[in-house]
């Protein structure tokens, strides 16, 4: 009897053990893998099965939307960490897509990283080479002096440089036209070196198609006014030719403190942005941006994609398409937001006391004057 009641046990305890082989041994329905496709060796990712892991993806209506990612093969490692913090903090729940533009052909290896990173599909653009090279129509002798002239003083960042001056130009007027994001109607900007700090719990672009918002922000400040000196004169000749693409109500407050005479310099940090397509496909910025394109200051001066981003938002949409987005906590170096209040608590990581909002050089108090909520 007792030799019978131990190879029962030796028995049940075989099967257990085989049990657990098979388990471990079975592919984890918690887990994604990695695989190889047939499309030029791009890489893609097996979605989880696990509904639980991303519960919003089969409950919930998407926009047509996506992050937009402009990128060097020699940028793949400074991106990951951000790309990692916007899957971690927000895509995992969402399953936004991915689209990476390069002057270059990505590598290989920048595209299996990526795609490692996201369930969601990656697709790896290259830009037209007359959407990034400076136009035959600048005249190189006088770019040239102006950059000299430019770093001559000593305070510019990328004062001489022709490289920051071609992406200045493409974000300003030639990313949105990128085939890869027609089937976009909002996108989310994502740069390397960037940390995302709080949850994100809700879905930005939802909020702006729910609430007809053109623009949003985390970070603003003044520019440099040594980088654009004729733009506000380009500006309001702008105005004055073209009466008929600035609305009656527009957010101009935000960029003027007398009536548009004069810029404040006022710009939101454009490295963040969550903003409607179709703000920069209307008829109103592509005129506005050929007119700038034209006069020729992203290259014999230094205009920015940020101050030319903000005063077109502000010139072609009301005070409330604009929004300051308090709850997303952010950091492109040196400037931080960092959201206040019991509220960040649990859900946010950063320092309160290091945030940028109403320091000297921040912005953000006149948008509170444009908005009113400086008396909510």
């Amino acid at each position: 009897m007792h030799r019978l009641w131990r190879v029962g046990i030796l028995v049940v305890a075989a099967i257990i053990s085989f049990g657990l082989l098979l388990s471990f041994s079975q592919p984890s329905q918690y887990t994604s893998r990695i695989f190889r496709g047939k499309n030029n060796g791009s890489y893609h990712r097996r979605p989880l099965t696990s509904t639980w892991l991303r519960p919003d993806l089969e409950t919930k209506e998407r926009q047509k939307a996506a992050f937009v990612v402009l990128a060097r093969n020699s940028d793949l490692y400074q991106f990951l960490p951000s790309m990692r913090a916007v899957e971690d903090r927000f895509n995992k729940k969402f399953g936004y897509e991915w689209v990476f533009l390069n002057d270059k052909p990505f590598s290989d290896e920048f595209k299996k990283r990526t795609q490692a990173l996201s369930d969601s599909p990656c697709h790896y653009g290259l830009i037209p080479e007359d959407h990034w090279n400076q136009p035959s129509f600048i005249n190189e002798t006088k770019a040239s002096e102006a950059r000299d002239a430019l770093e001559s003083l000593g305070k510019v960042p990328y004062a001489n440089s022709v490289p920051y001056r071609n992406m200045c130009r493409f974000n300003s007027g030639f990313f949105w036209r990128h085939p890869l994001l027609d089937n976009f109607d909002y996108y989310w900007r994502v740069e390397p070196d960037i940390k995302l700090f709080c949850d994100v719990d809700y879905d930005p672009f939802q909020f702006l198609a729910e609430n007809d918002i053109n623009y949003g922000f985390t970070v603003s400040l003044y520019e440099y006014q040594e980088s654009i000196p004729t733009l506000w004169e380009t500006v309001k000749n702008f105005i004055h030719d073209h009466p008929e693409h600035v609305p009656k109500e527009n957010a101009m407050k935000f960029l003027s403190d007398d009536g548009g005479k004069t810029y404040n310099h006022c710009h939101f940090w454009s490295n963040f942005e969550i903003a409607n397509l179709n703000l920069w496909r209307s008829p109103a910025y592509r005129a506005f941006f050929d007119y700038l394109d034209k006069a020729g200051g992203f290259y014999y001066e230094r205009w920015g994609d940020a101050p030319v981003h903000s005063i077109a938002a502000a010139l072609f949409s009301r005070p409330d398409q604009i929004h300051f987005f308090e709850d997303i906590g952010y950091r492109h170096e040196p400037f931080q937001h960092c959201p206040q209040g019991d509220a960040a608590v649990g859900r946010c990581y950063c320092d309160p006391g290091d945030n940028f909002d109403y320091l000297g050089y921040s912005c953000l108090s006149r948008y509170d004057e444009l908005t009113d909520r400086s008396s909510t």
